[in-house]
């Protein structure tokens, strides 16, 4: 670990201070909107531009890397992301709004590519999952950090916005100056959602509804704290509870998916993530309880994401792993757009309670399809499963291909311990 915290520090940095950023504007959006009067479906429109825009990026952004590089792509983006957060607060209108979003989401997923091909540049076969579980834990803190700066000042003002705008800013700098030598740069063609769905229906469906599902939390999770009455800081404090809980429970839930059929696996998840998603609908405003729905809810369904990952690779061969990670963001990525409009309409519906029933009806049906799937074929043996490896739904397909290595070397250390017995 000391290792990868020695070759990797400036990047860990880097990407920790974007997702502040990141975290921040997300979040300052929903409250700000609000305060507005935005419409609930105006700001789900908003929020789902950036996963509009993250989904574009990720399948442009490795051509233009090829053609004019990592460095002029990486301070090309980071310009409009900076010049995007800054113009925020002048023009507070929902279509201004939505497509900043999407100029941010496109900008901020090359962005990811870059660094991410970096990381996996910096890394070795000994340290690679290391690299992979750091970089998992500084999005996490990133992300939790932000909410705490949305108390540092008003949110009517200009000054979160700015701070958002030096963040991100301030992030390219170790990067750019620390980080050489500019690695080689490939990505294998993507493998299509109909392949994907042929090879692994339950790891293709899973992707899918998580994208779905991350987004109504990552996009709409202010939204609704807003809506439900709560203060900035409690707002900052629910959405922290989201991500400690993915942060918590992430390694755990990987640790028993490599011990017992993983389709089991992901319907007893699921289901208690239907739990979380019932505490919340019925806590009637109750701020400690939501904290637990919160928890809960986020523990559930983001570790999910790296499960399913895993079982897709438990049917895939080597060869087709690398491919199939683009596969796997292009169907999250559907999803994840999809997410913040059927939310916002769940709200407009049942209230700000329409946050739950929407994340709980695509838990159940995560749950009832993996339980489904187990009657359909036979399961792959613990002895014959690969190794699983953290992944935000955050990700692009060079972070996938980053933890599809991971399982590869896990394969055949496995299969040289087993010839040497």
């Amino acid at each position: 670990m000391f290792e990868v915290l020695k070759n990797s520090w400036a990047l860990l940095l880097g990407m920790g201070l974007l997702m502040v950023g990141n975290g921040l504007q997300g979040s300052l959006l929903g409250v700000v909107g609000t305060e507005n009067e935005f419409s609930t479906f105006s700001l789900s429109i908003i929020m789902s531009g950036y996963f509009v825009g993250f989904l574009g990026g990720s399948r442009m952004a490795p051509e233009m890397i090829r053609r004019v590089g990592h460095v002029r792509v990486f301070a090309a983006l980071a310009s409009f992301i900076s010049a995007v957060l800054i113009l925020y607060p002048t023009l507070t209108d929902p279509i201004a709004w939505t497509i900043g979003r999407v100029i941010i989401g496109f900008c901020f997923s090359g962005v990811y590519v870059t660094a991410e091909s970096w990381l996996n540049n910096a890394s070795s076969n000994e340290n690679r999952g290391k690299s992979l579980s750091l970089y998992l834990i500084v999005q996490m803190v990133g992300i939790v950090s932000a909410q705490g700066i949305l108390n540092l000042a008003d949110t009517g003002g200009y000054t979160l916005f700015v701070i958002s705008s030096v963040l991100v800013s301030i992030s390219f700098a170790p990067i750019l100056l620390s980080i050489s030598p500019t690695p080689a740069f490939e990505t294998a063609k993507a493998m299509s959602v109909k392949e994907l769905f042929h090879r692994s229906p339950l790891g293709c469906v899973s992707v899918a509804l998580l994208g779905a599902i991350f987004a109504a939390q990552f996009g709409m999770g202010a939204v609704y704290a807003t809506q439900a009455g709560m203060s900035v800081g409690e707002l900052s404090i629910f959405v922290s509870a989201l991500y400690i809980g993915a942060m918590v429970l992430q390694y755990p839930i990987g640790w028993v998916s490599d011990r017992m059929d993983r389709r089991q696996l992901i319907a007893i998840v699921a289901g208690l993530g239907v739990i979380g998603t019932v505490i919340g609908f019925f806590a009637g405003g109750r701020f400690e309880i939501l904290l637990v729905a919160a928890f809960i809810i986020g523990g559930m369904s983001n570790p999910l994401y790296g499960l399913a990952i895993a079982h897709t690779n438990d049917f895939l061969d080597a060869e087709d792993m690398a491919a199939a990670s683009g596969g796997l963001v292009f169907a999250n990525g559907l999803g994840a757009i999809a997410g913040p409009v059927v939310t916002g309409w769940a709200m407009q519906v049942f209230g700000p309670e329409g946050f739950y029933v929407y994340i709980g009806v695509l838990m159940t049906a995560l749950t009832a399809y993996a339980a489904y799937r187990m009657t359909q074929r036979p399961t792959v043996s613990v002895e014959e499963s690969g190794t699983w490896a953290p992944v935000l739904q955050s990700a692009t397909p060079v972070a996938v291909e980053l933890a599809q290595e991971v399982f590869i070397e896990a394969q055949e250390e496995a299969a040289e311990d087993e010839n040497v017995a």
